[in-house]
């Protein structure tokens, strides 16, 4: 499936899009496009007349299922029998769909409140992170059962990941988390703020943080920690993480007392470094604002090159791939050629600008650099990219054997 098709799939179920667009997509040679048009809400009267006479039954019953609402004289029964056939085709089709329509349409339904369920789910359990990540962390069609269940499947790592980052998680998923043994997904439970974990279970987490020791500054700024939780930080974690935690305002008096003790004034930070941290600043606050404005692309990661100006256009990856910086400046430290490619990939980058990347950011060779493939296409598999992206974002220390433990009460 060609990026031109997914591009066109994205305008099909888009509501910004004009009408002679849409009425141009009706008759799309694609019936991806054709199908992901019929969901659409804002599709017009005439372009739903259009779709109406597709030669593809598919096609069809997916438009039957949104105007079947419209249709009062419709019994229940067929109400219904509609709906499950359209649901039923959409779903083959993306079974059958290629990684950039699933992602497409992963965009599209995101954010619906009521939608296509079946189609929700089958996404979520998608293999690919592009796909399953933005539906698992933003769909509120997707309930807590649906997320014990589906990492009950033992899938990817990068699913479970996605599970921990959502928002406003409850503690049955979270405990599900904790007991799929995943040590980097625990570790974005603990960093997520809104997710509800239970006090026992961050308890058994901050006991085993003496070994897991990744979990140490997320468990400190946890909003809330039991004094058991407290006590036990307090003798494991040591330098600025013992400060953070010396100054949590729910910080038991005994346990500040005693680090009152232990803790050292700070010494003077150097002008250097609170200009360098100064300037990280402006870096990150420029970047997020042109990220969010959607202006972070090829050109403008490019044109930051043409400056020199290394760590912008660091930032700038970063933000387009969904990553830490720190998975950046790792790729960048081994100097992989491999990891600079998968995170351009992951970024939607074209693979002129990885190859420049690979040069520029991780300072390779010539003789070292990956170059684009003869039809123009990125130099490894997906399955490939995908193992290089887990690899930067899980190092070889968490990828140990580890089973969870549980403290007795």
């Amino acid at each position: 499936m060609s990026a031109d098709e997914a591009t066109r799939v994205r305008q099909s179920v888009s509501a910004s899009t004009s009408p002679d667009v849409l009425r141009m997509l009706a008759n799309d040679p694609s019936v991806t496009v054709r199908a992901s048009l019929a969901l659409n809400p804002a599709l017009p009267a005439c372009v739903s007349a259009i779709l109406a006479e597709d030669t593809d039954a598919r096609v069809r019953t997916i438009l039957s299922r949104k105007l079947s609402k419209l249709t009062p004289n419709l019994s229940d029964a067929d109400r219904q029998r509609v709906q499950r056939d359209a649901v039923a085709n959409l779903t083959a089709m993306v079974a059958d769909a290629a990684l950039r329509v699933r992602i497409s349409l992963a965009e599209a339904v995101k954010d619906l409140p009521d939608g296509p369920r079946d189609i929700v789910l089958r996404l979520a359990h998608d293999p690919a992170v592009m796909v399953c990540e933005p539906v698992i962390r933003f769909s509120p069609m997707l309930t807590d059962e649906d997320l014990v269940a589906l990492i009950a499947t033992r899938p990817p790592a990068s699913t479970v990941m996605a599970v921990a980052r959502r928002p406003e998680i409850a503690e049955t998923v979270s405990d599900a988390i904790v007991d799929s043994a995943d040590v980097a997904a625990i570790g974005a439970l603990l960093a997520n703020p809104t997710a509800q974990i239970r006090e026992a279970t961050l308890d058994s987490l901050a006991a085993q943080s003496e070994e897991q020791t990744d979990w140490q500054g997320p468990l400190v700024r946890r909003p809330y920690l039991s004094q058991r939780a407290q006590r036990m930080l307090a003798e494991i974690v040591s330098g600025h993480l013992l400060e953070t935690l010396s100054a949590r305002a729910d910080l038991d008096p005994k346990i500040a007392q005693s680090l009152r003790s232990v803790l050292k004034p700070p010494r003077p930070r150097a002008t250097s470094e609170i200009a360098a941290d100064e300037a990280r600043a402006l870096v990150q606050a420029k970047v997020r604002d042109l990220h969010a404005a959607r202006r972070v692309n090829d050109e403008t990661i490019l044109s930051a090159l043409g400056r020199n100006a290394t760590a912008e256009v660091a930032a700038m990856l970063a933000a387009r791939a969904e990553v830490p910086a720190a998975v950046i400046d790792r790729a960048c430290a081994l100097r992989s050629a491999k990891g600079i490619v998968s995170l351009a990939w992951k970024a939607g980058l074209k693979v002129q600008t990885a190859t420049v990347l690979q040069v520029a950011l991780a300072q390779l060779p010539p003789d070292q650099v990956l170059r684009a493939t003869a039809d123009g296409d990125f130099p490894l598999s997906e399955s490939e990219m995908h193992w290089h992206l887990t690899f930067l974002d899980l190092p070889e220390r968490r990828q140990q054997a580890w089973k969870p433990r549980r403290l007795a009460e």
